[in-house]
């Protein structure tokens, strides 16, 4: 298990890929959907403004104060700050490191994160750590695991980088359970009852009990071989589970029995040469739909029963889309913002929010994550700035400073907005 467990991290650090053969691939029946049409002729990108002086009006959108949401759909957030900082929770710092995909757990008195080591601490509402745990051997806290957290009542489900998965208790960090798995995992978390699912690095959807940490049932789908880009993403909707693959493929499965219901691939073969290039958005439903982009230029709306595709446009986008009352948020990759009508796909307005760099500089620069409070949009951006946009005029307001460094997708919670730096994640009003 030790050699299978560094195999896979050396491979993880160098983005290698073992070249498939014919004879290694299982065929699957599935079902393909057919009547996939698209609202837009072909185009690489779309690069100019539309209709950016529509003023949206946002007078019907309801903010709330979701901090897990089965379906990912968080919409709009309670939060007019200031944007000044507050605090600052110290971690020590990741290395050779390229993203921070990572999302702390939020507490009404404090937060839980990890440091490089594996060590798992959870912070008061002062920033003070009431208590810091590790349950690695010294063998694994060399390989600097990274955690995907998941809080269930007073436990939390915790799976990793190296293909182990545990539950410990939140008020003591005392170990409940441990397990490994066959490959490391590479997606958020989701709970569903007495079960919890999660994907790992084999494009396989694993559920398992919470109590124990034994597996319910397990469906693998095709199986690339490549390291891919960036995390899957699932969500629960009923009792059916769907989740994206690293090749594109979206599946629905039963929870309980772990049939598969539906699936839909969205990329033709060639994608399997290109698995790590290839990015996906999380996905995102509001229960009658599922909504999701990626880098080859497509944002899909899908029907959460049957699979079918309801409209396909060009938005050239791996980061989650956000809905709020009838209306799509997208920022593409390269800096555009995209009001879109999410029950017929029809692109509202287009605008730049990368106006305020030279054109030399901001083909650098790409969006890292964008949440929206009650009236502004927060984009965080590769070159560690923080942009903050009217988004009923699509006007940017202000540009803030927060790193010179790697910065993480933005976070609104309790009323202040979180971002984590590389060694801190920082509050601001």
């Amino acid at each position: 298990m030790i050699r299978l467990i560094l195999f896979l991290f050396t491979l993880l650090l160098s983005h290698c890929s073992i070249n498939e053969t014919a004879s290694l691939w299982k065929n699957k029946e599935t079902e393909i959907q057919p009547n996939i049409q698209k609202l837009f002729e072909e185009n690489k990108n779309i690069i100019t403004e539309f209709n950016q002086d529509l003023k949206i009006d946002l007078t019907n959108v309801k903010t709330n104060t979701l901090i897990f949401n089965n379906k990912n759909n968080f919409g709009f957030k309670d939060y007019i700050g200031k944007f000044k900082k507050i605090g600052k929770y110290n971690f020590s710092k990741f290395d050779d490191i390229n993203q921070l995909d990572f999302k702390p757990i939020f507490l009404k008195d404090g937060l839980i994160f990890f440091d490089k080591k594996g060590s798992i601490i959870r912070y008061d509402k002062n920033q003070k750590i009431l208590w810091k745990v590790n349950h690695y051997t010294k063998s694994e806290k060399k390989l600097e695991p990274k955690l995907n957290l998941f809080l269930d009542d007073t436990n939390l489900l915790v799976s990793d980088s190296i293909a182990k998965y545990y539950s410990i208790d939140i008020n003591s960090g005392k170990l409940n359970w441990s397990k490994n798995n066959n490959y490391p995992f590479n997606s958020e978390i989701k709970k569903y009852k007495n079960k919890f699912f999660v994907i790992d690095y084999s494009n396989t959807l694993r559920c398992y009990n919470i109590i124990d940490g034994t597996e319910c049932w397990n469906l693998q789908t095709e199986n690339t071989f490549t390291i891919s880009g960036s995390k899957f993403s699932l969500i629960i909707i009923d009792n059916t589970v769907v989740f994206n693959n690293s090749i594109g493929d979206i599946t629905a499965v039963d929870i309980e029995s772990g049939l598969m219901k539906w699936q839909l691939p969205t990329q033709s073969n060639d994608i399997l040469n290109e698995t790590y290039s290839f990015k996906i958005s999380k996905l995102v439903s509001d229960e009658n739909s599922i909504f999701f982009s990626n880098n080859k230029n497509e944002f899909y709306s899908v029907d959460v029963k049957t699979g079918a595709t309801n409209w396909i446009i060009e938005i050239n986008s791996n980061l989650t889309p956000i809905i709020g009352d009838n209306l799509l948020f997208s920022v593409s990759n390269n800096g555009f913002l995209y009001v879109v009508d999410k029950n017929i796909g029809k692109i509202l307005r287009i605008t730049d929010l990368y106006t305020n760099y030279k054109i030399k500089k901001r083909i650098n620069i790409e969006p890292i994550g964008f949440v929206i409070g009650n009236s502004n949009l927060y984009l965080t951006n590769s070159d560690g700035k923080l942009i903050i946009v009217n988004l009923s005029l699509g006007n940017v307001i202000r540009v803030e400073k927060v790193s010179g460094d790697l910065v993480s997708e933005p976070f609104i919670i309790n009323k202040n907005l979180y971002i984590i730096k590389n060694g801190s994640i920082v509050a601001y009003n």
